[in-house]
């Protein structure tokens, strides 16, 4: 009996050093790449078709999973990577699907078509490290999340992204893109956004026309948004503010609900701030439920 217990103890104590080795051996392949990630960071697991990937290289920044575009993109099965340091630019290209993603960037662009990023894209020791829903989009993947195990799950498809010429209605690329300009050319790309998610909020809405078009030239109550009436509707609209267009037309929105929006500085009005509930402010406008 004694020689039994012995024998049963030996095993659990090799069972636990076992254990113990290989959590070193986890935990020394999660710091292996030796990033210097902003303070604050977290690691997160990522797996690809069910396989767990980029070990020591994805990490939660300001509540965003990035992960590192070469690694990624390999993983993806890109046929070439580039970089342009005059430009900062990196050029994914993966059979006809060209991807471009420079740093400091908040958005990747594919094929005429833009992804928001959420937060900028960042140079970490030199590598260029993105959002992964925003790289994972040109590749067709879809992208979970498994709060419980901390886990990004990437699922691959063979889809192949359908162009930007394609994708977007050109009568509401059109129209979007020159109320955005007329109405936030000097405001930030998120600025820009939410002034474009209040035309598509309202087109989504039953109270108002139910096309871009209709809703930007709507006068129920009078004209709705004054650059109809002073003509500056009109203008050639911006490259941020076409790109701005595009996000909201791939479906990234700010806010869902927001209908309203004005400059408290030059507005000659304040029916909105009086009668609708207040959201928030990005740049000189203030946004309204």
């Amino acid at each position: 009996m004694k020689k039994l217990k012995r024998t049963s103890a030996f095993i659990l104590c090799v069972i636990m050093a076992l254990t113990v080795f290989a959590a070193t051996v986890s935990a020394g392949a999660e710091q292996a790449r030796g990033y210097d990630f902003p303070a604050g960071s977290v690691p997160v697991n990522v797996t690809l078709d069910g396989r767990r990937v980029l070990v020591g290289e994805a990490v939660i920044i300001n509540s965003v999973t990035y992960v590192p575009v070469r690694s990624f993109s390999e993983l993806m099965g890109a046929d070439s990577i580039s970089w342009n340091q005059g430009t900062r630019t990196a050029t994914v290209k993966k059979g006809s699907v060209s991807i471009y993603l420079t740093s400091g960037a908040l958005y990747v662009g594919a094929n005429g078509r833009y992804f928001f990023t959420v937060e900028e894209i960042l140079n970490i020791n030199d590598r260029l490290f993105v959002p992964i829903r925003a790289i994972a989009a040109p590749f067709s993947a879809n992208v979970d999340w498994d709060a419980a195990s901390r886990t990004v799950i990437v699922t691959s498809t063979k889809k192949t992204l359908v162009s930007g010429s394609e994708y977007y209605n050109s009568t509401d690329l059109y129209w979007l893109s020159r109320i955005i300009n007329a109405e936030a050319a000097g405001e930030s790309l998120v600025g820009k956004i939410a002034v474009g998610n209040v035309v598509l909020n309202r087109k989504e809405s039953r109270m108002y026309p139910n096309t871009v078009y209709g809703v930007i030239f709507d006068r129920n109550g009078g004209t709705q948004f004054s650059p109809v009436s002073m003509g500056t509707i009109y203008r050639t609209p911006s490259e941020a503010s076409i790109i701005a267009a595009k996000i909201c037309l791939d479906g990234y929105s700010v806010d869902e609900n927001i209908l309203f929006f004005m400059n408290p500085r030059i507005s000659t009005s304040n029916w909105i701030s009086k009668n609708r509930p207040f959201a928030f402010t990005i740049g000189r406008h203030d946004f309204y439920y």
